[in-house]
């Protein structure tokens, strides 16, 4: 295949799942957005968490809140538990790498807060156990997932949101999570400040 066939394919193959996504996803990700909004209201703060590609997707939604969207407003309170370096391979070595999320969580984590928890497979072991430690502290749970939901989905409560991606290849599960970062940010913002556009 040629290399402009082969972009082609990829931009088709993305442009599909999105489409075969957006019904499965979107009641998720209003419940999520509106989750969000109310522990932000209430003065609480969003704590984000995953690894490789998603752990570059909790940080550009933790950005996204913390300067701005797409319209001005001041900072919301949002953080990454996948940026310092120092404090996670303090707790990889010390202890192990399951744990580098859910310790952050246990020392940062109030009860009210949120966690974003996102992990395409659902399997990641640090991010199911930054999910239990969320709920060992009171904090809902909002899980971007792929394939099945994994082992994530099944730990998953009642006032907890999952928001699975149809799909099997982990580019696409990614594609499709940047979009629901985007969309979350976009709700966010519009239930905040209650602009039209």
């Amino acid at each position: 295949m040629d290399p402009i066939a082969r972009i082609r394919q990829q931009f088709n193959d993305s442009i599909q799942t999105k489409q075969q996504a957006l019904e499965a996803v979107a009641p998720g990700i209003a419940h999520a957005a509106e989750l969000i909004t109310r522990a932000l209201l209430a003065e609480h703060k969003i704590l984000c968490c995953g690894n490789g590609g998603s752990a570059a997707d909790a940080q550009h939604f933790s950005s996204e809140m913390l300067n701005r969207f797409e319209m001005e407003r001041p900072g919301l309170p949002a953080i990454a538990l996948t940026t310092d370096s120092s404090t996670l391979t303090s707790i990889a070595n010390d202890y192990r790498f399951e744990e580098v999320f859910a310790k952050q969580v246990r020392a940062l984590g109030q009860p009210g807060d949120v966690l974003l928890a996102i992990s395409t497979s659902g399997n990641s072991a640090n991010v199911i156990q930054a999910a239990h430690a969320a709920h060992d502290r009171e904090m809902q749970v909002i899980a971007l997932t792929g394939r099945d939901g994994g082992t994530l989905s099944e730990l998953l409560v009642n006032q907890d949101v999952e928001i699975r991606v149809p799909a099997s290849a982990t580019a696409r599960i990614q594609e499709v999570h940047i979009l629901v970062v985007h969309c979350l940010c976009d709700l966010i913002d519009h239930q905040l400040l209650g602009q039209e556009d």
